[in-house]
């Protein structure tokens, strides 16, 4: 909870700004790990008291959400948590191959010593993750989701193309959202320690054409199983 400011609106300055980012930041995260439900109204009365701010803070840390299409809002209706629905994740997953697999391309292409070094440095946390957590995946699994991003963060931070990435996290945090509400046991994936470990040898040899591929094969695998864990939850709807 945000420091106690219930009827104040006319933060300014670094303060105010500080109280939007930390509710947008809070709201935000419930909408990804799914503690707030799809569709679930946003009450801006019910948001001002439990952060503690004013209503226009919670209103522009909404509209915020609403540009990462997080929220929704139609009419006289108020904010809502977006829906959720077997084709949009699949629109999410065919958009994000392609601007993952460019952004790997253009860091193999532009990357140097120091995007090497940030590669092998997350691959070696993820793959120490990957490699102790069986038998403890429910233990470990938000750490896993952390280094797993670290890793496709930093294969993707030579590429030059701030709004390629701009979009790409974006999906990426779509792609996230369904994994947290799909999954009800809490564990990895497949064997994504292999496809990691091939995915890294294939940019660290500077192979594109490898590279490239791979990165579409490993986005697209997610796909036939987010869709058979949503398929009851789309069926009682």
């Amino acid at each position: 909870m945000l420091a106690p400011d219930r009827n104040n609106d006319s933060r300014e300055g670094a303060a105010g700004k500080t109280a939007i980012e930390e509710v947008h930041a809070e709201i935000r995260k419930g909408i990804l790990t799914g503690l707030l439900e799809p569709e679930s109204r946003l009450r801006v009365e019910a948001l001002r008291k439990e952060y503690g701010v004013g209503s226009s803070t919670v209103r522009e840390a909404l509209s915020r959400l609403l540009i990462e299409n997080l929220v929704t809002t139609e009419g006289q209706r108020g904010f809502h948590v977006a829906p959720v629905s077997l084709a949009d994740f699949r629109q999410i997953a065919e958009l994000r191959m392609l601007l993952e697999a460019q952004a790997v391309t253009d860091s193999i292409r532009d990357g140097d010593d120091d995007w090497e070094a940030r590669v092998v440095g997350a691959h070696h946390r993820l793959a120490k993750i990957e490699t102790e957590m069986p038998g403890k995946e429910r233990s470990s699994v938000d750490e896993w989701e952390r280094r797993n991003r670290d890793f496709h963060d930093a294969l993707v931070s030579a590429c030059g193309n701030r709004w390629l990435l701009n979009f790409r996290d974006i999906l990426y945090n779509h792609s996230v959202r369904y994994l947290r509400i799909s999954v009800t046991e809490r564990t990895i994936p497949r064997d994504v320690r292999s496809e990691h470990q091939a995915i890294f040898n294939a940019v660290i040899d500077r192979d594109v054409e490898l590279a490239e591929k791979l990165t579409r094969d490993h986005i697209w695998r997610t796909v036939p199983e987010i869709e058979a864990r949503l398929a009851p939850i789309a069926a009682a709807e």
